[in-house]
């Protein structure tokens, strides 16, 4: 089998795993309709109160809950994706079995994250983002060729947000256990990646400094692209410097890390 169609069945085992998950399913969708409709009216009173925050008016302060609301699990925002698994099998030292399979260690998780994030997006943002757009007031294209390049920002940040959630994985291999790391990335995932309010509309420097960082790729780009506040090429070559600088540390720290696999717990 060819790397391109190894890695492509990778990606569509990871789709099939989370398909299994139902219930789940069907409770992350009533999940983010309902926290959808908390956030929807809590920014319609402080658009009411703060017309144009951030760059926004009303009815693109909507549009940013219900695409975050949508993006949520796809992105594992609050982690919680494949790298929970990660983190697992390097505790255990069942990593030494991925070392030994012949392919390449990132671009399998990799792969397996994309599927999950696919899932995930058909599976359990859909629904809450159309219910968003059919009963209150969006800011959604007519054409296609923006809805074009919304899917090419979303593509880039599945991989800016895997990037991330990889390199915290692989800490595992120095702290044995993910815990603490996992809670590190919840609270930044929600604060900076804009989950809790778009961070054009932080105030100052600390504006400034949350917009810098990878986080912003995940949810902001992809919904200026979307609402047409960013240029397209610009928040490309944004997400991509961030998702090229993280695969290439994850490397390095993959390469540091496999030199000394400790095995815990059997």
């Amino acid at each position: 089998m060819g790397a391109g169609r190894l890695y492509a069945a990778v990606a569509a085992g990871g789709f099939r795993r989370y398909a299994t998950y139902r219930v789940a399913t069907a409770a992350g969708v009533f999940t983010n309709t309902a926290f959808g409709l908390i956030l929807v009216y809590t920014y319609l009173a402080l658009w009411e109160e703060r017309p144009h925050l951030g760059g926004y008016d009303q009815s693109q302060a909507v549009t940013y809950v219900w695409l975050g609301q949508c993006l949520y699990a796809t992105l594992a925002i609050q982690g919680g994706g494949v790298e929970k698994d990660l983190m697992d099998r390097i505790r255990t030292g069942e990593i030494a079995i991925d070392l030994y399979r012949p392919a390449d260690l990132q671009l399998w998780w990799l792969a397996s994250d994309l599927g999950r994030a696919l899932f995930q997006m058909v599976g359990r943002g859909v629904i809450p983002f159309t219910f968003g757009a059919l009963f209150f007031p969006t800011a959604l294209p007519k054409d296609v060729t923006t809805w074009a390049a919304f899917l090419f920002a979303l593509l880039l940040a599945m991989v800016v947000s895997f990037g991330i959630r990889y390199l915290a994985a692989l800490s595992v291999f120095w702290l044995l256990d993910g815990m603490g790391v996992s809670q590190v990335l919840m609270v930044t995932g929600i604060f900076c990646s804009g989950m809790t309010l778009p961070l054009n509309a932080f105030p100052g420097a600390l504006g400034d400094v949350v917009q810098a960082l990878p986080w912003a790729a995940q949810l902001q780009m992809p919904a200026d692209v979307l609402m047409g506040k960013a240029d397209p090429p610009a928040a490309y070559a944004f997400q991509g410097a961030w998702a090229v600088a993280l695969l290439a540390a994850g490397r390095v720290v993959q390469s540091a890390a496999t030199r000394r696999v400790v095995v815990q717990g059997g």
